[in-house]
């Protein structure tokens, strides 16, 4: 009896709570779920918030690209520029290329002014007022999206352009796998003639008033054996260093000798005059030190400035702006094949490993840094720019020092100009021997092109070759509108190579009286000791 008893309380509990749930049945869970579970949203809000949904506008997410590791082939005319390599306070070239990647947006914002942080390297190092066609550089850079050479481009002068630029692997750096590379050397066909501009510059009507306008023009002086250098604007826009780094050189070391206590050739005996030591504060406002020339503009006695009588004037006729002489002193002087078969067997000398710390500064001989490697040295091709013809020095090397072609080319002139006979090289290459070496201008130097041999033929199935072949055209076509151009409107208007030849004269004064005078007397031999007044270290 109990039990049914329960039973019945049990179904009658559940009858009522099912009556309850009858009245109110929005209380009633939906079927086939828990009771527990939460009511889903109207439908009605639903179609609410799609709507607002939908109407918001969807913007579009900011493509983003990745760095490129590339090699960017470009020119540039360094006349204006101190350089390839950045330096602080300095107007360079590679100051001006950092910036414009910047700009271009090929380096963010936080790498602007470190170039390690996106690799940076260059090919070559070319010197102040030194030119190129075939520079290159690399690092990893936002080359992406197209059009990344215009907006460079657009950020740079004028006489530095781009060409292009190719992919190369993670592991490339354009300095270490850079094999050779080709300068070229313009030198005018009269500079070769031993008997153009010879003799005193006074002597040459041209060149004593370009002397006289370079100096004034560019405002040099001497202090404390350093020259002030302004830079002078020429009519192609393009500004010009008018300094000659020769007589610079020659200031220099003057008030220096080297740390093993041996003596210069300058700072022993040559001077201005041949005779008298040259000294920074004896240099007042009657004796100004042209640096391009060489020359040294003296009053007299009576301190009024020197007249020229009528036998200098008829002297100082003989030469022209252009280097060209009046007709009735033409000098039949031309570039043929024995001149060049000479002016290669000198060049060749240079050809293979040789100790050049005398073809450079600040190295010593017993430096492995002063060994160089030259695969090739010629000069075979004559071109006429603006009404001058200039001979092409073409030389092939792994790597150069600061100053060493210049000098090379300068030791070269003045054997070809019978100043010093040939073994000069020979002597110059001497680790004991310690010899000042003419430095030609910088004016008519520029970088070629750079050589990727061995990278090319490991990485050539999988990467673009790198080489000039894709901007030949466009190169030559910068080649003539910057470097050429300029080359030869410095002749035409500075004389640069002519008065330069003037302060060769003076670098080898004894083999210069010998010329002037016409005497018998004949050029030291190869066993007597040339005017460089050689010094040794024993």
């Amino acid at each position: 009896m109990d039990m049914e008893e329960e039973h019945d309380g049990c179904t009658s509990l559940v009858a009522s709570h099912c009556a309850v749930m009858a009245e109110n049945p929005s209380t009633a869970p939906p079927e086939g779920e828990p009771g527990s579970k939460r009511q889903k949203l109207s439908t009605v809000a639903a179609s609410d918030d799609e709507k607002i949904q939908d109407a918001a506008p969807t913007l579009p997410r900011k493509p983003r690209y990745k760095r490129r590791k590339v090699a960017i082939f470009f020119a540039y005319c360094g006349v204006g520029y101190q350089g390839m390599q950045k330096n602080p306070g300095a107007k360079t070239i590679e100051g001006d290329l950092e910036e414009a990647l910047y700009l271009s947006g090929a380096v963010p914002e936080q790498d602007r002014g470190q170039p390690r942080r996106y690799d940076w390297s260059r090919s070559a190092r070319t010197d102040k007022g030194v030119s190129a066609v075939g520079q290159v550089v690399s690092g990893r850079f936002y080359v992406d999206p197209p059009g990344f050479v215009e907006r460079l481009n657009t950020y740079l002068s004028p006489q530095i352009r781009i060409f292009g630029y190719k992919r190369v692997t993670q592991a490339f750096n354009v300095k270490k796998f850079c094999d050779r590379r080709r300068y070229v050397y313009l030198i005018p066909v009269f500079a070769l003639d031993p008997s153009r501009h010879r003799g005193e510059i006074d002597n040459c009507l041209e060149c004593a008033e370009r002397g006289g306008n370079v100096l004034g023009a560019t405002g040099k002086s001497v202090v404390e054996s350093e020259t002030v250098v302004e830079a002078v604007e020429l009519g192609s826009g393009i500004l010009s260093n008018t300094e000659s780094a020769s007589v610079e050189e020659k200031i220099e070391k003057v008030h220096s000798s080297d740390d093993d206590g041996t003596v210069n050739v300058d700072s022993e005996k040559n001077s201005i005059n041949g005779t008298e030591e040259i000294k920074a504060d004896s240099l007042n406002s009657n004796t100004l030190l042209n640096c391009s020339t060489g020359s040294a503009e003296k009053a007299n006695d009576n301190g009024d400035d020197r007249s020229h009588t009528g036998d200098e004037t008829s002297k100082m006729m003989e030469c022209k702006s252009n280097g060209e002489e009046s007709s009735e002193t033409k000098s039949e002087f031309c570039y043929d094949n024995a001149v060049r078969e000479r002016l290669n067997r000198i060049l060749k000398y240079y050809e293979g490993t040789h100790n050049f710390h005398n073809f450079t500064t600040r190295t010593k001989a017993e430096d492995p840094s002063a060994n160089r490697y030259i695969l090739s040295f010629n000069a075979n091709t004559v071109i006429n720019v603006e009404g001058i013809d200039f001979i092409k020095c073409e030389v092939v090397g792994q790597s150069f020092m600061l100053h060493q072609i210049r000098k090379m080319i300068g030791l070269a002139i003045a054997i070809m100009r019978d100043l010093t006979p040939e073994p000069t090289i020979e002597t110059a290459f001497q680790k004991k021997v310690n010899l000042n070496v003419p430095m030609a201008p910088e004016v008519g130097l520029y970088l070629d092109e750079c050589f990727f041999t061995s990278y090319n033929k490991k990485w050539g199935d999988s990467h673009e070759e790198l080489s000039m072949k894709d901007y030949t055209e466009v190169a030559e076509a910068f080649k003539m509108k910057y470097i050429y151009s300029h080359v030869a409107s410095s002749e035409k208007k500075d004389g640069v190579a002519a008065l330069w030849l003037h302060c060769l004269n003076r670098h080898y004064p004894e083999a210069d009286n010998v010329h002037l005078h016409e005497t018998t007397d004949t050029l030291p031999s190869s066993d007597e000791k040339p005017s460089d007044a050689i010094t040794t270290d024993e």
